[in-house]
């Protein structure tokens, strides 16, 4: 496991003066940058059989990042800026885990839809498309049941199968608050703040979200530090989030999520 705490130095200075400002003051955006050039990892909390807390900030990827990340800023000292990895652990588990509790695979938060409900309900997360935008969508979530063979823990198990049904059918119907592509502009808006989480939205049937990262504002452009299944490593995205959006059919828009400490 990577050391918690901040890296400055290389990643910063591959950044603009601007950026590394913003970073300096925003632990969301510190801790972000802090992964660039991780590799991609698949599947990393798949490989124990019992389901349970992986700690790898080694090999991320683009939900396991955003998961790092906010916990690092959430169990950060104010006064010492020091990350203790107890509160990390601590936070990770609230963060990826219903109501914070490790019980068997269908536990884990897969869809994003409960994750950020989770955090809301928790009090760490708020939704801030929820007060800044008017557009609605209607979540229809049945992606894993649907593809078993996908997902060794469901293909061995036909009672994480049955719960899974059960916790799609409870999180599908739900109306969220989201900016569809076409009104995001390269700028993005006066309230996407740099280290807001973004959650990319999809017309993939019975799927929620299918990307997220981290907002950063880039000379002016809104862009998306995130996980890249093209380079396979964190980067800072090479185009605006507009474009990258633009560029995926089957993206639909985004949702922004603010941590709440």
């Amino acid at each position: 496991m990577k050391g918690i705490k901040y890296i400055l130095g290389s990643a910063l200075l591959m950044l603009s003066t601007a950026v590394m400002a913003q970073a300096q003051r925003n632990e969301m955006l510190l801790n972000a940058v802090s992964f660039i050039n991780t590799p991609y990892g698949v599947k990393t909390l798949d490989m124990n059989n019992e389901e349970q807390l992986v700690l790898n900030t080694d090999e991320v990827d683009c939900v396991t990042l955003v998961e790092n990340v906010l916990a690092m800023s959430l169990a950060e000292n104010s006064q010492t800026l020091e990350v203790n990895e107890q509160d990390f652990t601590r936070w990770l588990t609230k963060i990826r885990y219903r109501n914070g509790v490790i019980d068997g695979y269908p536990s884990r938060l897969h869809y994003m839809t409960e994750w950020i409900s989770n955090g809301i309900k928790q009090g760490f997360l708020e939704d801030i498309t929820a007060v800044q935008s008017p557009y609605t969508l209607k979540t229809d979530i049945n992606y894993m049941t649907s593809h078993v063979n996908s997902y060794p823990k469901l293909q061995l198990s036909a009672d994480n199968v049955a719960k899974m049904k059960q916790i799609e059918a409870s999180i599908t119907g739900q109306e969220v608050h989201y900016v569809p592509k076409d009104y995001l502009t390269d700028e993005g808006f006066f309230w996407i703040r740099s280290g807001d989480i973004i959650a990319i939205t999809t017309n993939t049937p019975g799927l929620d979200v299918a990307h997220m990262g981290i907002a950063m504002n880039v000379d002016g452009t809104l862009a998306l530090l995130h996980a890249s299944t093209t380079d396979m490593k964190v980067e800072v995205s090479k185009v605006s989030l507009k474009e990258m959006l633009r560029r995926n059919k089957s993206w639909t828009g985004i949702r922004v999520i603010r941590m709440k400490k």
